[in-house]
């Protein structure tokens, strides 16, 4: 099993306060000055069956900054839920968080079926060519953990240092049922602070977050919709779920563990203690074969956990920091 040790991450610290030759200023001076508090906003044409889609992603950082880490969210999420992440990466990354088709400032797809992991795959593939890294590095919470053992496992992969988020090439059906149970229904709420109860009814697993914290969370996961509002995803994301049968689910778990092993970058394995997602086999599983990921485990949290506690954030730089330590 990898380790990344105290020494490598003092080691990396200590490199990233060299100078910048290209400014003159010590790094941490000319991060601050690079450091933002809103992402940008930009968009990226992909290609589907049939036509072309615009996917939207947020950037943080330095846009000339080549050390780049893409940080991909769950089924019904978007880009907005790594607010909390890419401004703790900022200083040493340029941070990329798409919102998947179908979700969020992203077009919609016309056929629902395409809704699945070989196009979100392709997608991102469009991304990465546009952001031209040096360095990459994913982190991938749920299905944008999924997609990163999709493009990692691949020959030639350009991913250097892979975080996947309470996910793995095996789900716990009871999960996937609960998900399933909630993802695509027809909901619509009088106010903000409505629909921020709503998603904390059914995101129990997210863990314990300060009011404000649930409300940065939640907001970006609405748009105005006549004197109301509704959720920023396209409804027909369900159609993922529908008519997987036992059969076609084992294919694609067999499918997901053979891309697992082709993994050569260093992985940081996250869980929920209390994950109905991830199972404590399937966690243990990822540690001894593939790529060895280093696990580490949060208590009093399920699936999955948000990165913005201090803990969980810091577990992330830490990884990454030692994994690709600043030149």
């Amino acid at each position: 099993m990898r380790q990344f040790s105290r020494a490598g991450i003092a080691a990396g610290a200590d490199r990233a306060r060299r100078t910048d030759l290209r400014s003159g200023l010590s790094l941490p001076i000319a991060a601050i000055m690079n450091a933002t508090t809103q992402p940008r906003l930009d968009f990226v044409q992909c290609l589907h069956p049939g036509g072309l889609h615009r996917m939207a992603y947020w950037e943080w950082g330095d846009p000339d900054n080549d050390d780049v880490v893409v940080c991909v969210h769950g089924l019904s999420r978007q880009g907005r839920d790594f607010d909390r992440l890419a401004q703790g990466l900022q200083r040493r990354w340029r941070v990329v968080c798409p919102d998947v088709v179908g979700r969020g400032r992203s077009d919609w797809l016309a056929q629902p079926l395409q809704y699945q992991l070989p196009q979100y795959v392709g997608d991102m593939v469009a991304l990465l060519a546009r952001l031209r890294a040096r360095r990459l590095a994913w982190v991938g919470t749920s299905m944008g953990g999924l997609i990163g053992i999709g493009l990692a496992g691949m020959r030639d992969a350009p991913v250097q240092a892979l975080v996947l988020n309470d996910i793995g090439p095996a789900i716990a059906p009871a999960g996937l049922q609960r998900i399933a149970g909630y993802v695509g229904q027809p909901s619509r709420f009088a106010s903000l602070d409505e629909g921020a109860a709503y998603l904390r009814s059914i995101s129990a697993g997210f863990g314990p977050h300060s009011a404000q914290q649930w409300l940065e969370l939640s907001r970006p996961m609405f748009v105005a919709d006549g004197d109301g509002w509704r959720l920023h995803y396209d409804p027909d994301i369900r159609a993922a779920f529908a008519g997987v049968d036992a059969a076609a689910a084992q294919a694609g778990e067999l499918a997901l563990w053979a891309l697992y092993d082709g993994i050569r970058a260093p992985t940081l394995l996250l869980r929920g203690a209390d994950s109905d997602i991830l199972a404590p086999a399937t966690a243990a599983a990822m540690a001894a074969r593939g790529p060895h990921a280093v696990l580490r485990e949060f208590a009093g949290v399920g699936h999955a956990p948000t990165l913005v506690a201090d803990d969980q954030v810091g577990a992330v730089a830490d990884f990454l920091d030692a994994t690709l330590p600043a030149p």
